[in-house]
C-alpha cells in the first residue's frame, strides 16, 4: 500500500506539474520578448523627446550622456535628409532586438539590445520553473510518505491485531491511530474481541460441564462390563462379547477425551510414528461382524508395516468414519488399501456403490452436509483431525466412492512452505 500510495502521489504531482510547466514553457519566453520589447520602446521614445527638446534649444547630440543613461544598448539616431548618423552605446550588430521611434522633426532613433542576454534571461526563468517544479514534487513525495507512513503503520497494527483475533487470542487490544475510519476498524475489532471471548469461555464451560456429565457413565457402563466378565464363568460367548463391549466403551471415552480436548482447546495428543496395521486390525475386528450380517465383506489389501506420523485416536476415529460411511452409504464389498509414496503413507476406502453425486462432490466436507439423511459432521470432522495431525483427507472419486486419507511417512520432512511433500496426492 506504501508503494501505490507513493506511485500515484508522484503520478498526480507530474501530471500537475506539467500540465502547468509545459503551458509556462512557452509562455514564459513570449513574455520575456515582449517586455524587452516594450522597454526598447520607451527608450527610444524618451531619447526622441530628448532630441525634440535639444533641437528647439539647438544643443548639440551628448553621445557619452546616452551611453552612461542606457547602459548595455546600442542607440542610432539618423537625422533627416540623409545625413550621418550619429552612434553611442555599444557596437549595432546582426540578431540584435531593436524598436524605433520618431521625433517631430523627422529624426530616427534606433534603440537595440543584445539577443543573447535575452536568451540568457529566458534560460534563468526556465530554470527557475523547472526548480520549482522538481521542489513541488519533492514537498509532495515527502507528504506521500509521512502519510504512508501514518496509514500503513496502523494498517498492519490493524492486520497483527486481526490475525491474532483469528488465531483465538481474544483479547481488546485497544489501540486508536487518530483517523477515524481506522479508529472505527480497530473498536470494531476489540467488540469482536470481546464477543469471541465470550464465547470461547462459554464453551470451555460447556466442554468442563459435558465432560464430568459423560465421563461419570462411561466409566460406570466399564464397571459394569468388568463385572460381567468377572461373573460371566465359563460361559466364552458372554465373556468375549462383553469383553467387545469393555473395549468399545473404552475407545469411546478416549474419543470423548479426545474431541472434547479440542472443544476446550487443550493439548492435544501430539503427532508421533504410529504403526497402521494394528489400528486397521482393530478397525476391521470392529466393523467386520456388522458387514458380515449384513452379507457384505471388508476386506484389507496393500502394503504391511507401515508407519505414520499421526495421532492414534484421531486415525482410529478418520477410519471409524470411512467405515461407517462405506456400510450407510455404499454397496458390496468395501476394499481397505494402503500404499505408500516417497513422503507419505495413504489409507484408501473404496466401495462398490453408486457413489456420490456431482452436485454433492464439491461440498462432501463441509459440515451439515450429506447426501443421504446423515448428520453431515463424520467427514468434516475427520478431515480436520487429520489436518490437525499434519495430514489431510481427500475424495479421490466419485463412481464408485473412493476416499483416503493421507499421512506423513515417518522420516519425511516439510517443505519450507509448510506442507509435507508426500502430502501432494489427487485433490
Amino acid at each position: 500500500m506504501r508503494r501505490r500510495l507513493l506511485l500515484s502521489t508522484l503520478a498526480v504531482t507530474s501530471i500537475a506539474v506539467l500540465l502547468l510547466g509545459i503551458p509556462l514553457a512557452f509562455v514564459i519566453p513570449r513574455l520575456i520578448y515582449e517586455e524587452n520589447e516594450q522597454q526598447l520602446e520607451q527608450e527610444a521614445t524618451a531619447i526622441a523627446a530628448d532630441l525634440d527638446t535639444r533641437t528647439i534649444s539647438a544643443a548639440p547630440i551628448d553621445t557619452n550622456r546616452l551611453t552612461r543613461a542606457y547602459p548595455d544598448r546600442s542607440i542610432t539616431i539618423q537625422p533627416p535628409h540623409d545625413a550621418p548618423p550619429v552612434t553611442a552605446g555599444m557596437p549595432a550588430e546582426d540578431g540584435m532586438l531593436s524598436e524605433q521611434a520618431m521625433t517631430e522633426g523627422g529624426t530616427e532613433v534606433t534603440v537595440s539590445r543584445s539577443s543573447e542576454e535575452i536568451r540568457e534571461e529566458v534560460a534563468s526563468s526556465l530554470l527557475l520553473v523547472l526548480s520549482l517544479a522538481l521542489l513541488a514534487v519533492g514537498v509532495a513525495v515527502g507528504l506521500a510518505v509521512l502519510m504512508a507512513r501514518r496509514l500503513t503503520l496502523p494498517l498492519m497494527d490493524l492486520a497483527i491485531t486481526a490475525e491474532r483475533l483469528g488465531s483465538g487470542a481474544a483479547e481488546p487490544v485497544g489501540h486508536r491511530y487518530g483517523v477515524v475510519e481506522l479508529d472505527q476498524v480497530a473498536q470494531g475489532l476489540d467488540r469482536s474481541a470481546e464477543r469471541l471471548s465470550s464465547l470461547i469461555a462459554a464453551e470451555r464451560d460447556f466442554a468442563t460441564d459435558a465432560s464430568h456429565q459423560l465421563r461419570t457413565p462411561l466409566t460406570a457402563l466399564s464397571m459394569r462390563l468388568e463385572e460381567i466378565i468377572a461373573e460371566a464363568g465359563d460361559n466364552e460367548v458372554v465373556r468375549e462379547e462383553a469383553e467387545a463391549a469393555l473395549a468399545q466403551s473404552e475407545r469411546l471415552a478416549a474419543v470423548v477425551e479426545h474431541l472434547l480436548g479440542r472443544a476446550r482447546r487443550a493439548q492435544e495428543q501430539a503427532a508421533a510414528p504410529v504403526a497402521i496395521d494394528p489400528v486397521l486390525e482393530q478397525i476391521l475386528s470392529d466393523w467386520e461382524p456388522v458387514y458380515r450380517r449384513a452379507g457384505r465383506e471388508l476386506r484389507l489389501v496393500g502394503e504391511e508395516g507401515l508407519v505414520a506420523v499421526t495421532s492414534e485416536d484421531g486415525l482410529s476415529q478418520i477410519l471409524t468414519t470411512f467405515a461407517d460411511n462405506g456400510f450407510r452409504h455404499g454397496d458390496g464389498t468395501v476394499t481397505v488399501q494402503t500404499s505408500s509414496t516417497d513422503g507419505s503413507v495413504v489409507i484408501e476406502f473404496s466401495d462398490e456403490g453408486e457413489g456420490v453425486s456431482e452436485e454433492l462432490a464439491g461440498r462432501i466436507f463441509e459440515r451439515h452436509v450429506s447426501g443421504h439423511g446423515g448428520t453431515g459432521l463424520g467427514l468434516a470432522l475427520a478431515r480436520r483431525t487429520a489436518e490437525a495431525d499434519g495430514g489431510r483427507v481427500e475424495l479421490l472419486r466419485r463412481r464408485p466412492a473412493v476416499f483416503a486419507v493421507f499421512l506423513r511417512r515417518q522420516g519425511a520432512g516439510a517443505t519450507g512452505d509448510g506442507e509435507d511433500p508426500g502430502l501432494t496426492g489427487p485433490t
